[in-house]
């Protein structure tokens, strides 16, 4: 079976109830592409999405996408049940979206629901279902360590910051410091329940500020803000964003020489019985010797020449 995707720098969503959306949807490049039936489909559009939706999953993955998902709607409201029914009648389909998850119990659902479908269904070879839960809620916030052991099938964390804020009766302000909390929370849950992906909160800004095209500055600068509070990827609204977070959510091009560099003299430094050496005046020990190796695994997840990257540096020696 295909592995699962554990590379999501971007996560864009495309409105379900609009076929010429999804149509433009395969002439993009994302590490996620998702598509939506919850909060941009209109009510008496949601069943109709789900056809329109099925029929694009249906289609052969294109090959600027990494990974293809479907957003459903909430437990609570009633409607997930009919959107998974027809969703996981697809082969293509290997990720599911699901929003406002307050308790174990959405995720015991929704996996359950999916282990009862695909057993109905043929046996047929097909890449394991990942799920991506939002957490929208102060409730979610307190039940995290149990949500994120709630399925083998979860993958990641998303923080919905609109819907947090209405929760808690909070305004949202350029600083994001009233989100710090939640934030920092989501991103160290995932973290010790091992989950791939951490995903931020949506910049409602896209256009550009100078109009040159060139992605306004607070995009660039929240993507930066949620990478240090320990977040790989970013919720995207508009194609114009996905290239900011991948630039930053993906690797530095310093920092990945900086790690081949660490990998190859820590390398050598293992042979020679060394557990602790210096690399430009600075200390490298276990930890940072880690750290390199996962960045070198990024860059390459992302398609850098690591081969190439090793090559210009075989020489390096611990100092």
């Amino acid at each position: 079976m295909a592995a699962r995707n554990t590379l999501r720098r971007s996560l864009l969503y495309v409105p379900g109830s609009s076929q010429r959306f999804l149509d433009k949807s395969r002439s993009l490049t994302a590490d996620c592409v998702t598509y939506d039936l919850e909060d941009s489909v209109t009510p008496h559009m949601k069943v109709a999405a789900r056809s329109l939706v099925r029929r694009a999953i249906d289609q052969a993955a294109p090959a600027g996408i990494r990974e293809r998902a479907v957003r459903i709607n909430s437990v609570d409201s009633g409607l997930a049940l009919g959107d998974l029914t027809e969703v996981l009648q697809s082969p293509n389909l290997t990720t599911i979206v699901i929003p406002k998850v307050n308790s174990a119990s959405d995720l015991t659902f929704v996996t359950d629901v999916i282990t009862h479908t695909l057993s109905q269904q043929p046996p047929a070879e097909r890449t394991p279902i990942s799920l991506l839960a939002l957490v929208e809620s102060a409730k979610s916030l307190t039940n995290l360590s149990q949500i994120c052991a709630a399925s083998p099938l979860l993958q990641g964390l998303i923080f919905a910051a609109e819907d947090f804020a209405l929760d808690l009766s909070i305004t949202r302000t350029p600083s994001l410091t009233e989100f710090l909390f939640a934030r920092s929370a989501i991103a160290t849950a995932a973290r010790a329940a091992e989950l791939p992906s951490t995903i931020d909160l949506v910049c409602t800004a896209y256009k550009s500020e100078n109009g040159d095209g060139s992605p306004p500055a607070v995009l660039q600068e929240e993507c930066r803000d949620g990478r240090r509070l320990g977040f790989n990827g970013k919720q995207c609204i508009h194609p114009s964003q996905v290239k900011v977070a991948d630039q930053i959510f993906g690797p530095d091009a310093l920092e990945t020489e900086w790690a081949m560099r660490v990998v190859i003299a820590d390398e050598k430094a293992a042979k020679a019985g060394r557990g602790a050496w210096t690399l430009d005046g600075k200390m490298i020990d276990v930890p940072v010797a880690h750290k390199a190796r996962a960045i070198v695994k990024k860059a390459e997840a992302c398609g850098v020449d690591v081969d190439a990257l090793r090559g210009e540096w075989q020489h390096q020696e611990p100092e």
